[in-house]
């Protein structure tokens, strides 16, 4: 069992003692790289250091299964089986290697309570090839993966998140939407409802149906779900707002804004009205060539804008440093809101997180972090970088899916 290391540095940083929920025991079985791994924890930041390959972001990318959804890097659940080599079977004399299906499992220590959470693919489904997770609540097993949200809050940033300003708008509804979840869990199925309410739509439409009933049906849903997904998507930009725009130490704050016509549409009316109003403008897409998505209004075509908040430069022509300056400004806003409104920070796994930062960058990092009162969890390959952080942080060094 791996246990961590540390050291004593009198110009050391101070993290806040955790209050949130925080995860004690961490167990994976077949997962990626990992064979079989246990750690044994304590609520102080966690540092995760290793070369290129070693399986630093498989093994936050497990602790983030801790979430409802795909992971921090949205992958399929049959990527994330490791190959064993003692699970074979001869198939016309041929030795096929199948994959273990995959399993992680942490013991969450909370103010009042403690928790084993287990997740991983359902080795049944599997067998028939299909991908189906799991969750089990201590030893029982969950029907629905949003209860996990009831347990724990989990944000993320990674070293693929460092371009969200310079790829498409898609991306950053993504991002948003994400942050959204963290305040409220029904949202991703009002944002699945929609989407999936629009897929439908566009499909009538191309098969030619004059079904008026059932565009009608279909229109009051799109526009009902897409005003909520909006209305949401506002709010929690609002309330970031204050916060985000405050600079801390060498970072620079954020200017966050949120375009769309619906959005501007709620500047002025009730969501009722907007409602109202969006099932006029389908209706008239529908009845004109404008039948297209990306032709009608919607969530589907909002976007965050994001400003430099000294030089007032758009995120996508800043620096890339000044970018992933901008995007930690965003998450430790909303982690501060998130502690404000629920008394807890989220747990931060934070990928590469010195990356283009530069000595005085890390400082402020480091020191903002450990006010939120959180378990941190990051990852780097020098550890050098981290070493302001020895006396409270726990190290360990990855190799091949091991602690060494």
């Amino acid at each position: 069992m791996a246990t961590a290391l540390s050291c004593v540095d009198s110009n050391s940083h101070r993290f806040s003692s955790v209050t949130g929920p925080a995860i004690r025991k961490l167990s994976l079985s077949a997962f990626r790289n990992y064979k079989r791994l246990k750690l044994e924890l304590s609520r102080e930041p966690i540092v995760l250091t290793g070369e290129n390959g070693a399986g630093k972001t498989n093994l936050i990318e497990a602790v983030s299964f801790l979430a409802p959804g795909r992971g921090i890097r949205k992958a399929r659940l049959s990527e994330i089986d490791m190959v064993l080599e003692k699970n074979q079977e001869q198939v016309s004399g041929v030795i096929e290697r199948r994959p273990a299906s995959w399993a992680v499992s942490v013991d969450l220590e909370s103010k009042n309570d403690r928790s084993v959470i287990g997740t991983g693919r359902d080795e049944k489904a599997a067998v028939v090839g299909s991908d189906k997770r799991i969750v089990r609540i201590n030893g029982h097993q969950v029907k629905s993966h949003s209860i996990l949200s009831n347990y724990l809050s989990i944000s993320w940033l990674t070293p693929q998140m460092d371009r969200l300003f310079l790829d498409g708008p898609s991306q950053r509804r993504r991002f948003l939407d994400r942050l959204v979840f963290a305040f409220d869990p029904k949202h991703s199925s009002r944002v699945n409802s929609y989407t999936h309410a629009l897929r439908e739509r566009n499909s009538l439409i191309r098969s030619g149906s004059t079904d008026d009933a059932w565009y009608l049906a279909l229109e009051t849903k799109i526009a009902e779900m897409g005003v909520a997904v909006v209305a949401a998507r506002r709010e929690l930009v609002f309330r970031l707002i204050p916060s985000a725009r405050r600079s801390f130490g060498p970072f620079p704050g954020a200017v966050l804004k949120i375009s769309g016509d619906l959005e501007c549409w709620l500047n002025t009316s009730s969501a009722l009205e907007v409602e109202d109003r969006y099932k006029k403008a389908l209706r008239l897409a529908r009845k004109s060539r404008r039948r297209e998505p990306l032709l009608i209004p919607g969530p589907h075509r909002s976007d965050l804008v994001v400003f430099h908040s000294i030089n007032n430069m758009p995120a996508n022509q800043c620096s890339t440093g000044e970018q992933k300056a901008l995007l930690i400004a965003i998450m430790v806003s909303h982690a501060n809101l998130r502690k404000i409104e629920f008394g807890e920070a989220p747990v931060m796994l934070l990928d590469e997180i010195t990356a283009h930062l530069d000595s005085q960058r890390r400082d402020a990092l480091f020191n903002v972090l450990g006010s939120l009162g959180s378990q941190i969890w990051m990852t780097g390959t020098d550890v050098s970088l981290f070493k302001a952080l020895e006396p409270r942080a726990q190290f360990f060094r990855i190799s091949d899916g091991a602690i060494c």
